[in-house]
């Protein structure tokens, strides 16, 4: 098993192709987008009722990376976070080697 970073991140339906274009900068060797997830932040409820813009609909993206690429993540992402709101966790795993 390797030691890595986990990188999870819920922000709007409509910035997921921004958030993965900074895993992309970042060299983040792969992901996993999640679409119309649903929750409740800061921001209210997030229900995915929106079907027509998307602008109520939530993402989630998810990596595993090793700690310099999680710090760019973490650095690019959180202008984004700031601008429309969401949840960047970056928490340590095990990848198991297959």
């Amino acid at each position: 098993m390797t030691p890595m970073k986990r990188v999870e991140i819920v922000v709007g339906a409509l910035e997921l192709s921004e958030v993965s274009g900074v895993l992309d900068q970042a060299g983040v060797p792969g992901y996993t987008v999640l679409r119309d997830v649903t929750g409740k932040g800061d921001r209210g409820d997030r229900t995915g009722d929106d079907a027509l813009t998307g602008e109520l609909k939530n993402g989630y993206i998810f990596c595993a990376c090793n700690e310099a690429q999680a710090r760019a993540v973490a650095e690019a992402v959180r202008p984004v976070l700031q601008r429309v709101g969401g949840v960047c966790l970056i928490t340590d795993c095990m990848w198991v080697e297959h």
